[in-house]
């Protein structure tokens, strides 16, 4: 549920002509509120090896298009039938989910490789992408970072024991356990699934970000590649 601020935005893209106090009021009186962010679970598992990766980020989560700075972690959702795990690929520029998948496993095989996959095959291409995420050993495993490097992306890594360091993807899982899981009781993970799915949809379709000066990701994906067609960047990527 959004705040007063971002209601009032949704309100004005309606064209209804209130004031953000009205709107305020009008919540109030409806027994409507926004829903606070929680504190994320840890679910980072610690490699047994020296993670070597470079911090290409350096916490300035921001690119000059689509598909240029990926980043990805994992939460957890607490079922009737035990824990299940969530895995989220965001493409900074849009702030799109590109991938994503749940698993009553924290397997690399069988969680955020699978998110990767779906991230790789909706963007076309990866050449020169970064790839950034934390020191969990799903990240550092030789499978994922082989995999990246056969798709011309390149790995990158945050400090060890700072969320900061990936903070884009940690408001990302704080949004979804706030606005979809924190408001009810799941019985396993197909109802999580299933709402993880309308989740995302309307985060990327739907949402107003504010980082995003209160649009949504589809609206900056679609105004930039109207404005650089693909041809056009594949040109560029080709000759940087």
């Amino acid at each position: 549920m959004y705040g007063v601020w971002k209601m009032w935005r949704v309100l004005q893209r309606q064209g209804i002509d209130i004031g953000r106090e009205q709107t305020a009021r009008l919540m109030r009186l409806a027994g409507v509120s926004g829903k606070g962010k929680g504190r994320s679970p840890i679910t980072t598992r610690r490699p047994t090896g020296p993670d070597t990766r470079p911090d290409l980020v350096g916490r300035e989560f921001r690119a000059s298009g689509p598909d240029r700075l990926w980043v990805a972690d994992i939460t957890y959702v607490r079922t009737r039938k035990g824990f299940v795990y969530t895995a989220f690929v965001t493409d900074v520029f849009s702030r799109r989910i590109v991938g994503w998948v749940l698993s009553d496993s924290m397997r690399t095989e069988a969680l955020p490789l699978q998110a990767l996959n779906q991230a790789i095959v909706c963007a076309k291409e990866t050449t020169g992408l970064v790839h950034h995420s934390d020191h969990g050993s799903q990240y550092v495993s030789i499978v994922y970072n082989e995999h990246l490097a056969e798709h011309g992306i390149t790995a990158s890594t945050g400090t060890v024991g700072d969320s900061y360091d990936n903070a884009l993807a940690e408001n990302v899982n704080g949004s979804y356990k706030n606005e979809i899981i924190h408001t009810r009781t799941w019985n396993n993970v197909v109802d999580v699934e299933i709402a993880t799915f309308e989740w995302v949809t309307w985060w990327n379709e739907s949402r107003l970000h504010q980082s995003l000066d209160y649009r949504t990701p589809a609206e900056i994906k679609a105004e930039f590649w109207e404005h650089h067609p693909r041809r056009e960047m594949m040109e560029i990527k080709a000759h940087a």
